[in-house]
């Protein structure tokens, strides 16, 4: 069952084919919690929409992580669609360059897929005080 690298199957991808060990297989939404995960760590960021913040993360669990994140992988490639929760008076811009640059990474460096685009969406901004 030697497929093509990266193929899909069932919304799982082959990120690692090895006849001698085995496959290493990594399901879409998997990529995804990856994404919300590495977004909700940038500072300004309130929170992936859905109101789903890190400290919530632990209480509701992980799959509850993947509203607000769409990911999409065709042959390898990752395109990723983020709705944030911005924390009053931090700059829209800075913020979303620094939530792209990070989702990008961690996909990369986590999963060796191709990370083509990071598509941030502001869908509210968080008018509650710094802790």
């Amino acid at each position: 069952m030697s497929e093509n690298k990266n193929t899909k199957n069932n919304n799982t991808y082959t990120i690692y084919d090895d006849e001698t060990v085995g496959t290493v297989q990594i399901a879409d939404e998997v990529v995804a919690i990856i994404a919300g995960l590495a977004a909700t760590e940038v500072e300004g960021v309130a929170s992936i929409a859905g109101n789903i913040t890190n400290e919530l993360i632990g209480k509701l669990g992980m799959k509850k992580l993947q509203r607000g994140v769409k990911v999409e992988v065709a042959e390898g490639v990752v395109s990723v669609d983020l709705d944030i929760n911005i924390k009053y008076g931090y700059s829209i811009p800075k913020a979303s360059a620094v939530v792209q640059e990070k989702v990008k990474s961690a996909i990369e460096n986590m999963t060796g897929l191709e990370v083509a685009d990071v598509n941030v969406n502001i869908a509210d901004v968080d008018m509650q005080q710094s802790e």
